[in-house]
């Protein structure tokens, strides 16, 4: 069962006439260079493609990032990315074929990308069924490092809809995505827990002082997430939040693990250790679907980091044992959008690897 996410991002009349362009051929005077131009129709929204859960970016690294997005239906990931927010630099790229198997989601590996500037992009999606039939442009941005030194602007958070608590209409929902964003930052860290995988969603939860507060509630986060599909609603479920939508639209995610994503505490000792080497995917020991299964909606790449081995010092000069934490990148959601599931550091080293003064961000 496919998860759903509402979509509703604010745009500027001036991102609308723009994302109104045609997908191939010319857009607003200004050639597509890459690939044959992709055939479209205006047809009404029913029958489009549906991009529920808008667009999000991640680990900007090395001239690259995640682009990431999730139809509704079986259809192509196109992007188009440029320079300059009138597109008339654009280039475009066809990426895979967002399918059922990874619940409607698909991800590019954009690049090569100009250092240190703002890349704005739109997601479009193509019907398979119908290859003139094209979904509404889903705009984002995202800020690239640069090679020299400067100071840089960054936000971090974590635990997202712990115990229950979970978006509240009436409160206004994640409104600290939303106060993030006002502050523009180049990118932000998602410390862990991008879900409460062992805790449901109920419809209200009484406060300590006696209030009520209301959540909003689907299906698929009612119960302990046990099942594939139930992973993939949890991290539905947090982006049918408008406030973080705006956010991943306009901001990349540099994304780590935590124990929530799975259960809680998972790691109890013994811990095992792993060197910067190798293939392997999450121990098996966590008693979850495979990590190459759940990067699909939590938008991870597989990892090549991880394999039990002796312990050993990797070469970021971090030790590698679990939790395996990512302070480098973007899965989902884990945005949430990175290229490797695993990293070798843990978070409390993620202040003393990043500091405004010394980055080259």
């Amino acid at each position: 069962m496919a998860q759903s996410c509402a979509y509703r991002l604010p745009v500027t009349r001036r991102r609308l006439l723009i994302g109104g362009a045609a997908f191939g051929g010319t857009v607003l005077g200004g050639r597509v260079p890459s690939g044959p131009a992709a055939p479209g129709v205006v047809t009404s929204d029913g029958t489009r493609p549906q991009v529920p859960c808008g667009v999000m970016s991640g680990d900007p690294t090395g001239g690259r990032a995640i682009i990431w997005s999730k139809t509704d239906r079986p259809a192509r990931m196109l992007v188009e990315y440029a320079t300059r927010e009138d597109f008339r630099d654009a280039q475009r790229v066809a990426g895979p074929a967002a399918l059922a198997v990874s619940d409607y989601t698909a991800r590019v590996d954009l690049g090569p990308l100009p250092l240190g500037g703002q890349i704005f992009y739109r997601v479009t999606f193509q019907d398979l069924a119908d290859l003139k039939t094209l979904s509404a442009p889903a705009p984002g941005m995202l800020r690239m490092p640069s090679g020299d030194k400067r100071n840089i602007t960054f936000a971090y958070s974590g635990d997202e809809a712990g115990q229950g608590w979970g978006i509240n209409p009436e409160w206004g929902g994640y409104r600290l995505y939303e106060t993030m964003r006002r502050h523009s930052p180049d990118f932000f860290i998602h410390s862990g827990d991008q879900i409460y995988a062992d805790n449901p969603i109920v419809g209200e939860v009484k406060t300590d002082d006696g209030k009520v507060w209301s959540n909003l509630t689907t299906e698929g986060k009612s119960k302990v997430a046990e099942t594939l599909d139930e992973f993939r609603a949890a991290f539905a479920y947090n982006l049918l939040d408008e406030n973080k939508r705006r956010f991943a639209a306009e901001t990349a995610f540099l994304v780590q693990w935590d124990d929530h994503e799975t259960r809680n505490n998972w790691y109890s000792p013994p811990r095992r250790r792993f060197s910067c080497n190798g293939t392997t995917t999450r121990p098996a020991t966590i008693g979850t679907p495979d990590s190459s299964s759940v990067s699909t909606h939590t938008k991870s790449k597989a990892p090549p980091c991880c394999r039990p081995t002796p312990a050993r010092r990797c070469s970021n000069r971090t030790l590698c044992a679990l939790p395996v934490k990512m302070p480098s990148g973007f899965t989902g959601a884990s945005p949430m959008v990175r290229r490797s599931t695993f990293s070798c550091s843990t978070s409390d080293r993620i202040a003393v690897r990043i500091r405004p003064t010394a980055s080259r961000y």
